[in-house]
Parts: structure tokens; sequence; C-alpha cells
């Protein structure tokens, strides 16, 4: 069964969603959506994360290097080859 809701948009473009709807979708405060502008109107949609919220601390040495331990000034040179090939093929 549909039940027609009205709100207003206020003078900040902020529209409030009725409670009813957001309960049913199950949209608490902070719920990020995508919205889209439709032939039929406007489409809200929940963001869908592509990736899980990670901590530093559990990916920490999941790459395997099988080579030397660099310094910090070979990482920086490294760093700063790449940046120049990038900024050559105009990709920075």
């Amino acid at each position: 069964m549909t039940v027609n809701l009205t709100t207003t948009v206020s003078t900040k473009g902020q529209v409030i969603l009725p409670k009813a709807v957001r309960d049913r979708l199950h949209w608490d405060a902070g719920t990020r959506l995508v919205v889209e502008h439709t032939a039929d109107g406007v489409l809200l949609r929940p963001l869908v994360d592509v990736f899980a919220p990670t901590r530093s601390e559990d990916v920490f040495g999941c790459l395997h290097y099988a080579g030397p331990a660099k310094s910090v000034e070979e990482m920086d040179a490294g760093v700063q080859q790449e940046v120049k090939q990038r900024h050559a093929r105009s990709r920075y």
C-alpha cells in the first residue's frame, strides 16, 4: 500500500524525510545517500561502499617484498622518479 507523504525544501535546500520512510528503509542519522535526477523526479538510494572500512593495522605487512630492505632515502627517490614519469605523461 502506497501512502503519499509530503515534505518541504528548506531555504538551505534540506529535505526532511518522514520518519515512517526512514524507519522502513533503516536510514538512520548519518546514512549517506546518492541523489539521482530521473525522468520521473529524484531518486534517493543508500551509498554502497565499495570497500568495507579497514584499519591500517589490519593491512600492514600484507604485501610481501622479497628483496633487501630499502632506506627512507631510496624510497623517497623512487617516489620522486615515479612523479616525474607521471608528470611527463601529463598524469599530474
